[in-house]
């Protein structure tokens, strides 16, 4: 008995659903046509013999919409030239907006690792009358911050 093979793919048997392995719950799956038009009919290229052949060739790149916390629009273009380009830092290199809310994101945690290890900040915060008097300090450099901004 012989078996017929297509183009792309490998052989897979059908108990292969072990091997796939569930996308864990902390991540996102984005799923995205990378190509402005499809071909009207099946379009054989030879002589790719890599990804990176097959990235030169067809020079996938994508136009997405971002919209910051105002409601303000932008749009960009993603483009890809390796595997690399797909995941986060390299997507978040290719784009100013998440680049922008990556190094808000990185200030953050930062803020975070110093209130959680700052003893006298912990120690302020437990006493009420030293937590109130470091709210009013706070609120009244935002003010003067918003004066001279």
């Amino acid at each position: 008995m012989s078996n017929t093979y297509g183009l792309g793919g490998t052989e897979v048997k059908t108990d292969a659903s072990e091997a796939i392995l569930e996308i864990g719950q902390n991540k996102t799956l984005v799923v995205q046509k990378l190509t402005h038009d499809q071909p009207v009919k099946p379009n054989i290229v030879s002589g790719l013999t890599s990804i990176d052949d097959v990235f030169d060739h067809y020079k996938p790149e994508v136009e997405v919409d971002f919209e910051d916390q105002y409601g303000v629009e932008s749009k960009e273009k993603l483009s890809f030239s390796n595997l690399g380009d797909f995941g986060k830092k390299g997507i978040i290199n290719q784009s100013k907006y998440l680049n922008d809310l990556d190094t808000e994101k990185e200030q953050y945690l930062k803020v975070v690792k110093q209130l959680k290890s700052n003893k006298i900040l912990k120690t302020a915060l437990a006493d009420p009358e030293a937590k109130e008097a470091l709210l009013k300090s706070i609120q009244s450099l935002l003010v003067e911050l918003k004066q001279q901004g």
